[in-house]
Formats: structure tokens, sequence, C-alpha cells
């Protein structure tokens, strides 16, 4: 049995339950219909976000982040419940998702907050794209979470071939690329290249995201669109998920 991984499920969404059918995506209207595809157009958030080269100027720029990401998102999660930022110490280096040991900076979803560890990487750098990135990124766990739909992809059943399992994955990593895009739109981002975004690594080695064509696909639609209903990859022809 291949087990399905956990990061990304967010607010303890993350349960087993009745499993769906296989490739193609059946039986789980949580992924395909869910309410969230019927919500408006994200509205506009006035985020003003500067990154300084210092620890408390990031924790700064992280926390106005989240609290911005709050705002936006909350028209379109029916009972939507506001997410807090915590700050883990320094010397802090565990994963509370994965378990893993990681020395630079990183942002996951334990229990019902986003955790962020800061480290010189984030600290020093005097672009935000890998901070800003992380953040929304761990966002979309927060929307998956929210809406079911981590719950619905955590459900699909485990013992399905490892292709078919691949592609259910990618198809939830890529719904989660395409909602940084949403949020980065309702934020005033101007992304003109999504290039640097792709690139900016996680702490863990996904191998899910799919295909670097695929994923700058799916990022630009949520942000031309700016609005979760564009992010449904669940409905999506495979070539699309690849």
């Amino acid at each position: 049995m291949i087990i399905r991984l956990s990061v990304g499920t967010a607010l303890g969404l993350a349960l087993l339950g009745a499993p769906a059918l296989a490739e193609p995506i059946k039986g789980a209207p949580e992924l395909t219909h869910n309410a969230l595809y019927k919500a408006a157009k994200l509205p506009k958030v006035a985020c003003k976000l500067t990154k300084g080269t210092s620890s408390a100027s990031t924790k700064k720029y992280v926390t106005k982040l989240v609290g911005c990401l709050n705002k936006a998102w909350k028209p379109a999660i029916k009972g939507f419940v506001p997410v807090k930022v915590v700050f883990k110490d320094a010397d802090d280096k565990e994963s509370c998702s994965t378990g893993m040991t990681v020395s630079e900076s990183f942002s996951e979803i334990c229990a019902t907050d986003i955790r962020v560890r800061l480290a010189g990487d984030w600290i020093k750098a005097k672009s935000d794209v890998a901070v800003f990135t992380a953040i929304t990124r761990t966002w979309g766990g927060v929307v998956t979470g929210q809406t079911g739909i981590g719950k619905a992809w955590w459900a699909l059943e485990n013992d399905a071939s490892e292709s078919v399992m691949d592609e259910h994955n990618r198809r939830y990593y890529l719904q989660i690329g395409c909602f940084t895009g949403v949020s980065a739109k309702a934020l005033g981002r101007q992304v003109k290249d999504w290039k640097p975004v792709v690139k900016v690594p996680e702490f863990w080695p996904n191998r899910f995201q799919g295909k670097t064509a695929n994923r700058l696909y799916w990022l630009d639609k949520g942000y031309k669109a700016g609005k979760p209903g564009a992010c449904n990859t669940w409905t999506a022809t495979s070539s699309k998920v690849a």
C-alpha cells in the first residue's frame, strides 16, 4: 500500500474516509464540484508588504501577509476560520507534518496555525519572492483544509495503482499552486514571470508538483482569473496535470 503524504492537508483535516473511485475521479464531489468553485472573484486587498533584512522585519512581513490572506479568502469560504501565524523558536528545526529536521526557513500548517521557522535565508534576502511564495503555498493548504478538499483528497483510495495515485497527488498540489496565483492577484502582486516562483523549492522533496509547464499554467490561470473556480484541477485532462 502506498501511503498518501500529509503535507498541505490543512487544519487537521487529513483524515481517512470512505475511498473514492480511481481515475477518472468520480464519487468525490468535494473535489470535482466543491462549492468553492462557485465563489466570486476574490476582493482586492490592499496589502503593502515591505521585507527588511532583520528577523523583526521579516516576522512583521509574514504576519501582515497572513492577515491579508485571511481578508482575501474569507468571502470565498463558507464558515471561514481566520488563521494565525506562529513563529517557531530559532532552534526548533523539526517539521510537525513530516518529522524532518530542516535547517533553513520553512512554513507549514500545524493543527490550525501556520507555523514558520525563520532562518538566515529568508531574513537576509533582499527579495521577498521566496517567503511570499512559501507562505502563499502554505495558505493553499488552508483553503483545501477549510473547504473539505484536503479531506477528500486524503480519502482517495490508497490501493490504486501507483500511476493513478501519483496523478491524484499532482492534481492536489497543482491546485494549491493555482490558489497561489489567486492569492497573488487578490493582494495586488504584480507577476509577469512565474518561473522564479516555480524555482522556489519546497522544504521537503515533493515529487508531485507536476511538469514545469503545467505548474506555470495553473499558477497563471489562477492569477488571471483571480477566483478559485479557475483551480478545479480535478476535472482537468490528464495532460494538464502531468
